[in-house]
């Protein structure tokens, strides 16, 4: 089995890990095919995990917009038709958080949680993002030790400094620079809009619809912003922040508020009698035991073998307790090793995806963050803001304003980042829960109002990231199904309890 191959089919593992992180007038892609006639060349799919009826294509696009005779680059795409060809509206298609993340296996997947309306309605579309295996990929070669989560989403030292931090910056950055090749330049939430309207053209439709979730909320918005007349019913699950001038800085900010709205949930879990996974005995007891914890574990870390890194820190503690509030289907993780922690042991190592797909994945990752808008350069900037965070947010201990790579890219942005406006169809739902801790309600509150008249909101009484057929409720599942049905949507923004 090739590499390449390994990549295709294991890209799919990392969804969890690809969470995070103006000079030029953006160019718009023209069509390259005209509308009524699917150009694509549609095969079977080599990944194991699709259905027999997926099928998969190429499309190709320019590497560099500004340049279209220039280099071009490959987007893989896949497809599930319509399961009632009378009753087929358009094309959904479903765009992947990240940025990393890929859709190509999702009309297998989440696809098939639609309800049969909306399968009947549309061709369910998936993509691998550019950069990301199979489609064109890019890699930095980073050290192993760098791939681990804390560093590619970095923890202030025990103290607070962030020295440490802007060195490891300066060591991926360099790292990137030298291995990731001339696409990785090219890598942004920008040109991946423009991608989507080319797999639009390729695939002979007017409009598109879409169904964008966390990052992808994101790259839907800029779509629409991009190409408003391309536009079908756009749907938009759990959202980001779109402030123009810190982008993704803004994004990784808003854990501070996300684990705050999502700890209490955690915390009356942990504390339930009758919970084999029971922390506390009362709710109130089990914050005071997370920072004890985590506190003595970075005076006295626990060696762990096999762990990246071999060591349970309290940054790795701290890293568990994000990864763990992305569901409450993940709260015993958190839960166990907070139990093994106090006994002075630690669990068996977590399963990594292979290297390569962590390598791809964070170099599309780092790509499209610091491609996006400029980063603060100096240390004073991030040290400023981290203390502040420290002092207000202890849970999250200084990392949501803390340097990660971007401190240190050697490339500046090639173009402003897109502002999102009221300019446009109105003819998006955004669904959000309202306790989600990578994606908090406050940021998704921005987003609304940047949208103004083009949008309505549903908020969501239910913890989790993802609300739409995952985390949410059945009031904000009929909703958004309504919507991709029958276009019918709320007149007002609304409130499913």
């Amino acid at each position: 089995m090739t590499q390449r191959t390994r990549i295709r089919r294991n890209t799919a593992l990392v969804g969890a890990f690809a969470v995070l992180l103006g000079l030029a007038v953006p160019v718009t892609a023209t069509a390259s095919a005209p509308p009524g006639r699917d150009t694509l060349a549609w095969t079977a799919c080599e990944s194991a995990a699709a259905d027999p009826r997926q099928q998969c294509a190429t499309v190709r696009v320019p590497m560099d917009y500004a340049d279209p005779d220039g280099p071009h680059i490959d987007i893989a795409v896949s497809r599930i038709p319509s399961e009632k060809p009378a009753a087929r509206r358009g094309t959904l298609l479903l765009i992947p958080g990240g940025p990393g993340g890929s859709s190509l296996d999702d009309p297998s997947k989440k696809g098939q949680k639609l309800p049969q309306e909306v399968r009947d309605a549309y061709d369910l579309v998936g993509f691998a993002p550019r950069g990301l295996a199979p489609s064109t990929a890019v890699d930095c070669g980073l050290e192993h030790g760098d791939l681990a989560t804390s560093r590619l989403r970095p923890w202030p030292a025990p103290d607070g400094s962030v020295d440490e931090n802007l060195d490891t910056a300066r060591r991926m950055a360099d790292a990137c620079a030298r291995n990731g090749g001339e696409l990785i330049r090219h890598l942004s939430t920008a040109n991946e809009a423009r991608d989507i309207d080319r797999v639009r053209a390729a695939l002979g439709e007017r409009r598109l619809s879409a169904w964008g979730v966390s990052y992808g909320t994101y790259v839907g918005a800029v779509y629409s912003q991009l190409f408003p007349h391309r536009t079908d019913r756009i749907v938009l699950d759990s959202n980001d922040d779109p402030d123009p001038a810190r982008v993704s800085r803004a994004w990784l900010a808003g854990h501070e508020q996300g684990v705050e709205d999502t700890f209490p949930h955690f915390a009356a879990w942990a504390s339930a009698p009758g919970n084999p996974d029971r922390v506390a005995r009362r709710a109130a007891d089990v914050r005071p035991l997370f920072l004890r914890l985590a506190a003595r574990l970075d005076r006295e870390p626990i060696p762990w073998p096999g762990a990246n890194p071999e060591e349970l820190n309290g940054n790795v503690l701290r890293q568990t307790m994000l990864d763990s509030l992305y569901s409450p289907g993940r709260y015993p993780a958190l839960a166990r090793l907070m139990r093994a922690a106090q006994q002075g042991t630690v669990p068996p190592a977590p399963a990594a995806p292979p290297e390569p797909v962590l390598q791809n994945v964070a170099a599309v990752g780092a790509g499209t963050l610091c491609n996006d808008v400029a980063w603060p350069r100096t240390g004073a900037a991030y040290e400023k803001d981290v203390a502040a965070s420290r002092a207000k947010y202890p849970l999250t201990a200084g990392m949501p304003r803390n340097a990660m790579l971007c401190a240190a890219w050697p490339y500046p942005p090639r173009e402003a980042p897109v502002r999102i406006t009221d300019r446009g169809p109105s003819n998006i739902l955004l669904v959000q829960n309202e306790r989600d801790v990578a994606t908090p309600l406050a940021g998704a509150l921005k987003l609304r109002q940047a949208l103004g008249r083009r949008a309505v909101m549903v908020t969501v009484d239910s913890t989790g990231h993802d609300a739409y057929l995952a985390n949410g409720n059945a009031c904000g599942d009929r909703t958004v199904s309504r919507f991709l049905a029958t276009g019918e949507r709320p007149d007002t923004d609304t409130y499913c309890r």
